[in-house]
């Protein structure tokens, strides 16, 4: 009977050898399926391994599913056929430039900053009403047609006054009310530089020239006033005193003074000549010795002058004028 399977080893082959190889292949063949599996298990492992960056949340869409829940910071395991959409929840700023019109028609180039950030619960909702691009889908043309509106009403002139902070405030409840119920947060609304026309820009110059201008004139005129009133209390003081003078000097006073004035020039070592006057009233006029000689004589040369000077004569007469006028001092305040 023929055993086609069975294999009968003949005589000449040695059966522990054989029995051997045989149990050798069976471990290869063992061995070469166990790294298989590990390998496997390790891709799926890593496949399903999804890390959310600190500051973000992450939404799982699995094959068109969208995850209930959001995945916060951190490790998370989910589906390998599962992708991860992330969300910032940090301060986020978006700036933009407005070319709008003013109230009066003019046309200005006005920069707005936004700060917003997402509320981590509603990231679903924005996921799946706006998308992950929800900055261009909603914000920014929420925010200009908010700028435009605003500028349509105010003047050019409230862009950069006072009323910059009140269309500030206005801009920010307007965008409020439509970012909000979406979970946007909005934190501020920012006015940064605005562009006027070059022609307004000239005339507001002009105009600021024009008010310093004013208010220079308006010192200087100040200024004037105040030394014209320093000036007439200044004539006030000094006709006061003139009045106050004028009433305290008499005539008698005046000869007093006169008479006083005379003694001490008669008491003077100095030659003087003293004249007279022709009333009692009149003062004494003196003259000194030099002056008189110098009227009575013609003038004389060096020589003669210095030889006159130095005669004893000349001494003597000099001594007795002086006396004499001593003497006829005496006699006028005497008579006085």
């Amino acid at each position: 009977m023929k055993q086609g399977a069975l294999v009968v080893p003949s005589d000449g082959e040695d059966d522990p050898k054989r029995l051997a190889r045989q149990i050798s292949g069976v471990r290869v063949r063992g061995k070469s399926t166990v790294p298989a599996v590990l390998v496997g298990f390790a891709l799926f492992l890593f496949s399903s391994i999804r890390i959310v960056p600190p500051a973000h949340v992450g939404l799982a869409v699995t094959i068109g599913s969208v995850a209930s829940e959001t995945s916060e910071s951190g490790i998370h395991f989910m589906n390998p056929l599962a992708s991860l959409v992330l969300f910032s929840t940090k301060t986020t700023l978006f700036e933009q430039t407005n070319h709008v019109p003013t109230k009066e028609g003019l046309t200005v180039d006005l920069d707005v900053a936004l700060l917003f950030r997402i509320d981590p619960a509603r990231a679903r909702d924005i996921y799946l009403k706006l998308g992950q691009d929800f900055v261009t889908v909603i914000i920014q043309p929420e925010l200009s047609s908010a700028v435009r509106g605003l500028t349509s009403e105010a003047d050019a002139k409230a862009l950069y006054t006072s009323g910059r902070s009140e269309m500030q405030r206005k801009l920010k409840a307007e965008l409020m009310t439509v970012l909000e119920p979406r979970g946007i947060v909005l934190e501020d609304v920012l006015l940064k530089a605005v562009t006027l026309p070059s022609l307004l820009t000239h005339s507001i110059e002009l105009k600021a020239q024009a008010e310093q201008d004013s208010a220079r004139m308006e010192f200087v005129l100040a200024k004037e006033r105040q030394e014209a009133d320093r000036k007439s209390i200044e004539a006030g003081g000094i006709a006061q005193f003139q009045t106050i003078v004028s009433e305290g000097i008499s005539p008698a006073l005046l000869q007093w003074k006169g008479i006083e004035a005379t003694e001490k020039l008669a008491e003077s070592t100095n030659s003087k000549i003293v004249i007279m006057g022709n009333s009692k009233d009149s003062l004494p006029v003196i003259l000194g010795g030099d002056t008189a000689a110098s009227m009575a004589t013609p003038p004389q040369t060096d020589r003669q002058t210095d030889r006159q000077s130095t005669t004893p004569a000349r001494l003597a007469t000099t001594r007795t004028s002086s006396a004499e006028a001593t003497r006829v001092s005496k006699a006028s305040s005497a008579a006085a």
